[in-house]
């Protein structure tokens, strides 16, 4: 009897987030300029570049609240202009500044809160929405000020809460925008030690930031973004190859430390 083995190739899952050939203006001038990317599952992405480099407004495509003037953009696979399963992704923003601090919630009821896109305004909460309401705020360290209220809490600590609040609905993705705005300096890096826990979980995390060295050996991976894309790859990469023009970008010696985790998860 001969036997015939018939190979089979697995296809590689589909990037979460796919931008090709990006083009964004303003009126007459271009904020991004033929911006390609691909973010893996499992990835934990910090987006780098100086103030006007196009870092908020490929957030804002990426969320779909402008569309490219040029390019493509998909979302787990799927063109943006399709996409409707929007609970797959989370959204923290800069909230420090703005946040009222007089805003009468505990922290219980704010993370609840992330949970009405999903279940309707007027659904009771179940046992398990309640459980899954104590298990993200255990997973962000908040589980001693549970029932505090929201604006008794430091910046930092009110940032824990609205990333709990995100990842209630058990997004994929998490997307935050410079979220260490109004945090002390002494807590940033544990701070950064949460979002890496996160994405050690399985989570895709996407960090928007100005601050390239705090995040250096947090991430998986670094795209490096001045309107146009100057580099797309792991952290050790980019300090190994000190790519020309990076510190002109920045105005100074750009410097990294290698990442040792995550050896999974590739751009």
């Amino acid at each position: 009897m001969i036997l015939i083995l018939k190979v089979v190739k697995v296809k590689n899952n589909l990037p979460i987030i796919e931008l090709n050939h990006i083009y964004y203006r303003y009126d007459r001038e271009n904020v991004l300029e033929d911006v390609s990317l691909r973010i893996e599952k499992g990835a934990f992405l910090g987006i780098v570049g100086p103030n006007g480099s196009g870092k908020s407004t490929l957030l804002k495509l990426i969320l779909g609240l402008i569309k490219p003037q040029k390019g493509t953009i998909k979302l787990f696979g799927e063109e943006i202009k399709h996409f409707r399963d929007q609970q797959k992704i989370g959204f923290v923003s800069q909230k420090a500044n703005s946040f009222n601090s007089g805003f009468p919630a505990t922290v219980y009821e704010v993370v609840a809160s992330g949970l009405t896109k999903k279940m309707g305004l007027f659904r009771f909460l179940r046992k398990q929405d309640e459980d899954k309401i104590v298990k993200v705020i255990k997973s962000v360290g908040m589980q001693q000020f549970m029932n505090r209220n929201i604006g008794e809490l430091s910046g930092g600590q009110q940032q824990r809460v609205f990333i709990a609040r995100a990842l209630v609905s058990e997004p994929e993705l998490l997307i935050l925008d410079e979220p260490t705005v109004g945090v002390d300096a002494e807590n940033v890096q544990s701070f950064y030690e949460m979002l890496e826990d996160l994405n050690q979980t399985g989570i895709t995390l996407l960090l928007v930031t100005h601050d390239i060295g705090a995040i250096s050996d947090k991430v998986t991976n670094v795209a490096c973004l001045n309107k146009g894309l100057f580099f797309h790859g792991t952290s050790s990469e980019f300090e190994e190859q000190k790519i020309k023009g990076i510190s002109e970008i920045y105005g100074h010696d750009v410097h990294l430390l290698s990442h040792e985790h995550h050896e999974g998860a590739h751009t």
